[in-house]
């Protein structure tokens, strides 16, 4: 199975990093806490909470990884200057700007505060049982449970 950090094919561990479950191999397990940690650190079982609804219409911007770089170089920031100031590795930056990972609303807040940028995008979207055909091909599962739940 493959590493949704690194891509590198291994062991996966499941581990919570910035918040978010992910399956990483072990080499990457040690940027947050893997499960069996959590586990015996608890000395409970893990309950994963749903997002506060003020929080479930918040989207990273898509070009994310072009305002990060352009925002952190206008600072005359370095890539590990960056990291130390977020507390975080340099890697996890280097991806970001490369497009090849999405930070977590979490990170992408500190990215604003620091590089005062605007990264987090809110959407207000209401559906009803009117705007919804089976038939589109945009449908998503969200679509269906805001529908179900009406």
């Amino acid at each position: 199975m493959n590493c949704e950090l690194c891509g590198r094919e291994a062991e996966i561990v499941g581990t919570i990093i910035e918040g978010s479950f992910l399956n990483v191999c072990k080499e990457c397990s040690k940027y947050g806490i893997t499960v069996k940690q959590k586990e015996v650190a608890e000395k409970k079982e893990i309950k994963f909470t749903r997002l506060p609804e003020e929080d479930v219409n918040e989207f990273i911007i898509e070009d994310y990884y072009e305002k990060i770089k352009n925002a952190r170089e206008k600072l005359g920031l370095k890539q590990e200057e960056l990291a130390k100031k977020l507390n975080a590795k340099e890697s996890v930056v280097h991806k970001i700007e490369s497009k090849s990972l999405i930070p977590s609303l979490d990170l992408a807040k500190k990215l604003e505060i620091v590089l005062k940028i605007k990264l987090i995008e809110r959407r207000n979207e209401v559906y009803s049982k009117k705007n919804i055909s089976l038939k589109d091909k945009d449908l998503t599962i969200g679509d269906l449970v805001n529908l179900k739940k009406k």
